[in-house]
């Protein structure tokens, strides 16, 4: 029997590896080129992510079998190159489920190996970061605008945007939009004298041109610095 491989140590030479892996986010995206397919974030025992794609031929074949949450043995899959500015990991290759491709239940892997992995603000103001790759944030929201009804890729969508405070007093802009924009607005409302800490999976960063009426985004940033020129927001993905 063949043995289990580190997500790490996967190459495109073969498909007939096995992995035993927890998925920890799981949607369904369609699009003109690829229809409807399933994209996963798997996440092995040693804390390695990787994204898999399900094609929308083999989605019928495989929707039953794939929930996120869930711990699962995965055998003889494609390996291909990961590319584009929406990367869920760091990992050079990204799975390709095939018609061959084994599913098995196992074990679960531990409930702690969630692959949250929050970024620093400040790597995110200065520009450190590949905006190629999207990224975990944490922080209390400390200022929020009035939410707005705005036109979006040709439909009608709620827009609200708020700062965030990390615990090193560093404010860092975000955009929601969606049912994230309503879900964060009411809770804000209804929060009472409590707090309320943000925990954004997989956000988007954006540059977006320098408005004054943002200005107040920009309060701890540096005259001279790169963010004195451009906003870095993040975009929390309808995914």
């Amino acid at each position: 029997m063949a043995a289990i491989t580190a997500v790490s140590d996967l190459k495109p030479f073969k498909s007939m590896w096995k992995i035993q892996v927890k998925i920890i986010r799981l949607w369904k995206q369609y699009s003109a080129a690829g229809g409807l397919t399933i994209e996963m974030v798997l996440i092995d025992s040693n804390g390695v992510k990787i994204n898999a794609s399900v094609k929308k031929d083999l989605v019928n074949q495989f929707d039953s079998f794939l929930s996120q949450g869930s711990s699962k043995i995965i055998i003889n899959f494609s390996l291909n190159p990961s590319c584009g500015s929406y990367r869920t990991t760091i990992h050079p290759y990204r799975i390709g489920f095939l018609s061959t491709t084994r599913v098995r239940n196992c074990d679960d892997l531990p409930d702690a190996l969630t692959g949250f992995e929050p970024v620093n603000y400040r790597d995110i103001i200065d520009g450190t970061l590949n905006m190629d790759y999207l990224v975990d944030v944490i922080g209390q929201i400390v200022e929020v605008t009035p939410i707005e009804v705005v036109s979006a890729n040709g439909k009608e969508t709620h827009k609200l945007t708020v700062e965030l405070r990390n615990e090193k007093d560093e404010r860092l802009p975000m955009v929601l939009w969606g049912n994230f924009a309503t879900d964060v607005s009411d809770a804000i409302q209804g929060r009472g004298e409590n707090a309320i800490i943000c925990v954004l999976r997989f956000g988007k960063i954006k540059v977006w041109g320098f408005k004054t009426s943002f200005f107040y985004n920009l309060r701890l940033w540096s005259p001279n610095s790169y963010a004195s020129k451009l906003k870095l927001m993040l975009e929390c993905l309808l995914i």
